[in-house]
């Protein structure tokens, strides 16, 4: 194999595909990144079995060939190229890839492309295109509630499926971890409607999130019952999904909270920020809420440390009112609001509250109380 191409778009392609190679691996082979140039581009792929990232990049070929080398040694060498230069990888059947630019040069060792192992696509049930900023919205609206905990697996990712809402076809996008759930939708694409309730890997969201970064125009989703596929641009994500049942949302969202609170996102986030300071990581940094007609108390009790109090004005009606939560939590859902004002929606100081932006009802939040 001898090619040529250029410093920036081998880094740009090598970015997309090295980080699914986990540092640590069971077999060598995984460890690296496949190369195949042929036909005027360079072809890269990496997987780490779950997940497999593939791209194809312009380059001069001399000579045809495949072989796969240490994905993050690659990296970190071309990174590390001036910005501009010019890379030839040359490797004439051996078990050595050389990588030269300028006086600079590499010897990296081979292994056989014949053990790559390929994450076999299967047969796609369903497929559609949407702009990659609105599927960027639901992630980022979504992801931070993805349950780290093992045991419930099925928690571990974003559960994606096709309703109707108000007799429109909706995607919508849910992720809990049991303390606090988000949930974001928007109208569903053609071609999705009567696709599988998925649940998408956290790993894979996070991948699909980096792609998605200033990403302009349509993504392209394939999907099955065990596989999905994102196509954007040159870039091509295939991972295994989550087999497992996801709970039944709907049932904890809450429906009769009457206690309406407006409060400016801003002013609140800032305050919780500041009271927080004091609380204790082992009382879980809670926060409580203490209201009354036009006026929240913020306040922190740490036995150790101290007290911390800061009051706001909000539009509230109802009779004194008090609940408790995790500083952080609320913190994460504030963040999620784009509006000036979020609107909180209570019942009692053990139920389940709604947040969600002013006048959106495409996002909303739901948070379990604490007791403080």
């Amino acid at each position: 194999m001898k090619v040529t191409l250029e410093r920036n778009h081998l880094l740009k392609s090598l970015g997309h595909v090295h980080r699914v190679v986990e540092r640590r691996n069971t077999y060598p082979i995984l460890a690296n990144v496949l190369l195949k140039a042929a036909d005027g581009k360079l072809d890269l792929r990496a997987t780490d079995l779950d997940i497999e990232v593939t791209e194809s990049v312009p380059a001069m070929v001399g000579q045809a060939g495949t072989t796969t080398v240490p994905a993050h040694t690659l990296y970190e060498i071309v990174r590390k190229l001036a910005d501009g230069a010019e890379v030839r990888l040359e490797n004439t059947g051996g078990e050595q890839l050389t990588v030269s630019s300028g006086r600079s040069r590499f010897n990296l060792s081979c292994l056989s492309p014949d053990s790559f192992p390929d994450l076999k696509s299967g047969t796609f049930t369903h497929s559609f295109s949407m702009p990659a900023a609105t599927l960027r919205e639901l992630i980022e609206r979504t992801q931070f509630a993805i349950s780290n905990e093992e045991t419930r697996y099925y928690l571990n990712g974003i559960y994606m499926h096709v309703l109707e809402v108000n007799g429109e076809p909706t995607l919508r996008a849910v992720a809990t971890d049991g303390h606090r759930m988000a949930r974001a939708e928007t109208a569903a694409p053609a071609g999705a409607k009567g696709m599988p309730g998925i649940i998408v890997p956290k790993k894979t969201v996070s991948e699909v999130q980096k792609l998605l970064e200033g990403a302009e125009g349509d993504v392209a989703v394939e999907l099955s019952d065990t596989k999905i596929r994102f196509t954007l641009g040159s870039v091509v994500l295939l991972s295994k999904l989550i087999e497992g049942t996801f709970p039944d949302y709907d049932r904890v969202t809450p429906k009769n909270n009457d206690k309406q609170m407006n409060v400016d996102k801003a002013s609140f986030a800032t305050a919780v920020d500041r009271v927080s300071t004091i609380a204790s990581d082992r009382g879980g940094k809670a926060v409580k809420l203490s209201l009354r007609e036009g006026q929240l108390e913020l306040s922190v009790t740490n036995p150790d440390h101290g007290t911390a109090s800061e009051e706001l004005a909000v539009e509230f009606e109802p009779e004194s009112f008090e609940i408790g939560f995790n500083a952080r939590y609320l913190l994460d859902i504030i963040g999620q609001i784009r509006s000036e004002n979020a609107v909180f929606l209570f019942n009692d100081a053990g139920s389940p509250t709604l947040v969600r932006e002013d006048g959106d009802a495409k996002a909303l939040y739901v948070l379990m109380p604490m007791r403080v």
